[in-house]
This record gives C-alpha cells, sequence and structure tokens, in this order.
C-alpha cells in the first residue's frame, strides 16, 4: 500500500467509491479524539484537499477533537504548507487531511504539533494510532463534560501575505511563467500567492479535481511533467511551475523546457538565505548533489548531511538551528517558516532570482548544477538486504572507494558516488548515483544496477 511519508502521515488508505475502505468518518472521529489526548492540545486547525473524500473526513476529525474538549478552527480548502502556517502563526497543532502526491484512490492525515513541529513515529504517531484503533476495537471513551467549540477560518490572504514578506521580489522584472497545479491545491493558492507580483502566469489543470483527471499530481515522475515542459516551449515562457497534489512541492523547468534538479534549486536557495543569514546552516539530505554543500561553503555557511526524510530534516533543522533544508524530493524547508516545508517560498526564491537579473534561467542554474546525476532509479528485488551485500561485496575491492550507512548504502569514489536504499513500504531498492561527467555516471550506474538485478 502506497504511503506519501511514513513521518507525516498516518497511513495512505486505499479509496473504495467516496470513501477510504480503511478512513472512514468512525475512524477519522477516533484519529481526533487520539490526537487531542496524545498532544494534550486545548485547540486544534484542521485543512484538508480537494480530494472527494477529504471535506467529510476532516469534518470528523473535527467532531472527534471537540468531543475531547478541544476548539477546533477548520480551515477548509488548503495545501499542506498553508496548514502548516497556520499551526505556526495560530501556535496550534494541526492535522491535514491529503494523500499528498498519491493516486486518486488515497488519502491520509499529516499531523503536526504546535508550531509546525513534526509528528513522527517515535514522536506521536505510533501512540495516536494505537489509541484510535483501540478505540476502535473496544468502543470510545465518554466525551468529556465540557466540549470543545468549533470554528471556520480563511488563512490563504494571511498565508499569501507572509510568504511574500519572506522574500524580497520588489525588483522582479515582468516574467512569462507556466504553472501546472495538476488539479492540486496549486490551483487554490498560487492565484493569491502570485496576484500582485509582475507575472504573466499560464495556467494548467489549475480546477480543484482530486481524480486527478489528466496526470498524477507527482512531478517527481517525469512523465508527469511533459505537458508542462511542452507548454513552457510553446508559450516561450520564462519558465515553469509544477506543484504536487497537496502543493507543499515545487518542481522547475527552464525555459528549454528542461527540468531543473532539485539539488540545483536547494543550492540556489541556500545561497540566498545565506546572504540574509550570512555564516548559517544549511540541511541537505545524501542523495542531494556534491554541489549542495560546495554551494554552501563558497557562500560562507556550514553544510550539514541527514538522512532521508521530513521528520529528520526538521529534527535537525531544530537542532542546529538551520536557516534553511532541501531534499532531491524536492521538499524545501525554511527556518523563517517554523522549519516546514513549502514549495511556494522556494518558487518565490526562484521568481525573486531570475526576475533580479536579465538572464535565462538555465544560465542562471548553471553554476548549482555542476555534476551528473541519474536520478532515483527503482530495482524490485526479493531480498534487499542480500543485494545490498552484494553490491557492498563488488565494490569493497576497489581502491579509494569509501563506504557509510547512515541511510542504507553510500559508495564514495573519488568522481562518483552512489546511495542504495530500501523502500520501507514495497520490495524495492532506490538508487541514486552523480558523477562528474555523463560517462562516469552512466557507467557506475550500470555496473550498480547489474548487481542489484542480477
Amino acid at each position: 500500500m502506497a504511503v506519501a511519508d511514513l513521518s507525516q502521515i498516518v497511513k495512505a488508505y486505499d479509496v473504495r467509491g467516496v470513501y477510504p475502505d480503511q478512513l472512514d468518518d468512525r475512524l477519522a472521529e477516533l484519529f481526533g479524539a487520539a490526537f487531542v489526548e496524545v498532544t494534550g492540545a486545548e485547540a486544534i486547525v484542521i485543512g484538508h484537499d480537494m480530494r472527494p473524500s477529504s471535506p467529510g473526513l476532516a469534518s470528523s476529525f473535527a467532531r472527534g477533537a471537540v468531543a475531547r474538549g478541544a476548539d477546533a478552527t477548520i480551515i477548509g480548502l488548503c495545501s499542506t504548507d498553508q496548514l502548516y502556517y497556520a499551526s505556526g502563526d495560530m501556535d496550534l497543532p494541526g492535522a491535514m487531511f491529503t494523500a499528498s502526491h498519491n493516486p486518486a484512490r488515497y488519502n491520509g492525515i499529516k499531523m503536526c504539533r504546535a508550531g509546525a513541529a513534526p509528528v513522527g513515529q517515535d514522536t506521536g504517531l505510533a501512540e495516536i494510532r494505537a489509541l484510535a484503533e483501540g478505540w476502535l476495537t473496544d468502543g470510545a471513551p465518554a466525551s468529556v463534560t465540557k466540549p470543545g467549540h468549533l470554528r471556520q477560518r480563511d488563512t490563504l490572504t494571511d498565508y499569501a501575505a507572509y510568504l511574500l514578506s519572506l522574500v524580497d521580489v520588489s525588483a522582479i522584472r515582468p516574467l512569462k511563467v507556466v504553472v501546472d497545479a495538476g488539479n492540486g491545491m496549486g490551483g487554490h493558492t498560487v492565484p493569491t500567492v502570485f496576484a500582485d507580483l509582475p507575472l504573466d502566469v499560464v495556467p494548467m489543470y489549475f480546477e480543484l479535481d482530486g481524480t486527478f483527471p489528466n496526470h498524477e499530481a507527482n512531478p517527481l515522475d517525469p512523465k508527469n511533467i511533459v505537458d508542462l515542459q511542452a507548454r513552457v516551449l510553446a508559450e516561450g515562457a520564462d519558465l515553469g511551475l509544477a506543484f504536487d497534489g497537496d502543493a507543499d512541492r515545487c518542481f522547475v523547468v527552464d525555459e528549454r523546457g528542461a527540468g531543473v534538479s532539485p539539488s540545483a534549486i536547494t543550492a540556489l536557495v541556500a545561497a540566498r538565505e545565506l546572504a540574509k543569514y550570512p555564516g548559517g546552516t544549511i540541511i541537505h539530505n545524501l542523495i542531494t548533489s556534491w554541489s549542495v554543500p560546495e554551494v554552501v561553503r563558497e557562500h560562507g555557511g556550514t553544510p550539514v548531511r541527514t538522512r532521508v526524510g521530513h521528520s529528520f530534516i526538521k529534527q535537525e533543522m531544530a537542532g542546529t538551528g538551520a536557516v534553511f533544508g532541501g531534499e532531491h524530493s524536492a521538499h524545501y524547508y525554511f527556518r523563517d517558516f517554523w522549519n516546514a516545508d513549502t514549495g511556494m517560498l522556494a518558487a518565490l526564491h526562484v521568481l525573486a532570482a531570475l526576475g533580479g537579473q536579465q538572464g535565462p534561467l538555465s544560465e542562471l542554474v548553471a553554476s548549482y548544477d555542476r555534476y551528473a546525476g541519474s536520478g532515483e532509479i527503482n530495482s524490485t528485488v526479493d531480498d534487499q538486504r542480500a543485494r545490498t551485500a552484494a553490491v557492498r561485496a563488488a565494490f569493497a575491492a576497489r581502491e579509494g572507494v569509501t563506504f557509510d550507512e547512515l541511510d542504507g548504502l553510500t559508495v564514495t569514489a573519488a568522481d562518483w558516488w552512489f546511495n542504495l536504499r530500501p523502500s520501507n513500504t514495497e520490495p524495492l531498492l532506490r538508487l541514486n548515483v552523480e558523477a562528474r561527467d555523463e560517462a562516469t555516471m552512466q557507467r557506475v550506474r550500470d555496473e550498480a544496477l547489474a548487481l542489484i538485478r542480477a
């Protein structure tokens, strides 16, 4: 069963009809009650995406929370980073009903503590789930004597204003930008955030439709940005932006229709944040390009390498006081945004950087995109450990090769590196390779894949 991010989503449930067959009104209500019980919250904030089941599930979650004595503010349709904004601005725990980039048949819950702090497997998620499932079996506890209150609030305008306060957009020259919302929540947030900028926005699939009639709202898969790439060329646009289903991630296409690596965007934004906060710390996961720590050091910052995943990045952000963090999957985290991830803020940085000079985007990002990368390649295997051990044994005999196991297996040589990670939910090994030139990358990639798929 597909899961978007175990650190954020209780579970991504397969839909049968309008509601997921394992996540219905009753279970959502119990999750709401359990969320209040575990967090000890006196008030919470709740949002949802455009999937057909999301509004009803969000209302049921609120009903469970109110029954346990907490006040619940429903902000309605929103992106996940808009929910994080509300959690941070109101200093309240929050819940977002979405299955992110997963197909239409899924739904789930992303939860956070006050100030958008993560709720991970080891920081309350397991307790919430166990409590809700126990109540489902044994019967929910009696309602408290003084239930909470239910209220509604629209945060979209305030969310947009806050993001725009974090980036200097005053010098942006007129730009033509194609935006593919993928029928997801970008169609809700982009018109308000971009409203007063000197942008000629060409909208694609802005209609909110949780059945995703045009393509899956997962821009990480190259087939889902083909339409955007073609439209950028057809329009002669300066760039293209693609948001995933809950619009917390943003992918960038340059004026030639070529995708810009999230590592290059991480490096670009890192340089801008270091100009704002000299000497700051920048977090990057171990699959981002060599160029990221290089750029960070060149701009006087301190790079910190960490495992892949929302909860690990946020933990490092909080522990180091980092000003920014980026992942290969186009999640971008900002200290100024409560250490939470927001693709929209990253997009504003790209627009400000491009619009603040006269060259095309391809030239702007060239200095941040220095190496040849394979992208993530998945292989189905019978035994993840055995195949990983075979890869390690084959490369161990090579001179000058080092290994680390911070997250999966990373093998590093003078001119290349690769990381091999097991999926937590599927019988897959995920391979990422980078080298100083394309030929070397292809050679190492093919050698590793031959061992993985033997």
